[in-house]
């Protein structure tokens, strides 16, 4: 008897945990797993595009590869500055400002910290009240990753993200 009461707790116990594991994310995960997740992503396809085919536009009225990294970094720098409560408007960088590859990398790098720092630092209740800017600025980002995987499939290559994986 003793041995199926323990039986059936330690179940009950393991039930308890995987649907405890279920549970959806919290506002706040959620969209810090959101904001890192397509960052990365960006982030990555930056630093693997060639340096060479950073000028490159699919047509003549559009941002080139290089100048749509800026104008990503440009939102994650408004969303750093709006998380921490500052009055700020959207101020485009100029990508003009940064010359070689190494420069916009690292301009899309230090805004992603920046942004990434002031996310984790907000208090958990606070996106109990809203998501903004987060949820705009994650969308944002998100849709010109969208934009990037063409150009790289208009100079016939594949996306760091659509590669096999390695086991």
């Amino acid at each position: 008897m003793r041995l199926v009461t323990a039986l059936s707790l330690s179940l009950l116990a393991v039930a308890g945990l995987s649907a405890q594991q279920r549970q959806p994310p919290t506002p706040a995960v959620a969209i810090r797993n959101q904001f890192n997740y397509v960052n990365q992503k960006v982030l990555e396809m930056a630093k693997d595009f060639p340096e060479a085919k950073y000028s490159y536009k699919p047509a003549g009225d559009v941002r080139s590869f290089g100048d749509v990294i800026v104008h990503i970094a440009s939102g994650d720098v408004y969303g750093a500055k709006a998380g921490r409560g500052e009055n700020v408007k959207w101020d485009e960088m100029d990508p003009k400002d940064f010359k070689t590859k190494a420069d916009i990398v690292a301009v899309l790098q230090k805004s992603f910290d920046e942004a990434a720092a002031t996310l984790k630092s907000t208090p958990d209740d606070k996106f109990k009240e809203t998501l903004a800017p987060w949820l705009a600025i994650v969308e944002h980002a998100a849709e010109h990753y969208g934009q990037l995987v063409v150009y790289y499939r208009s100079n016939g290559l594949v996306p760091p993200e659509s590669r096999p994986k390695k086991k």
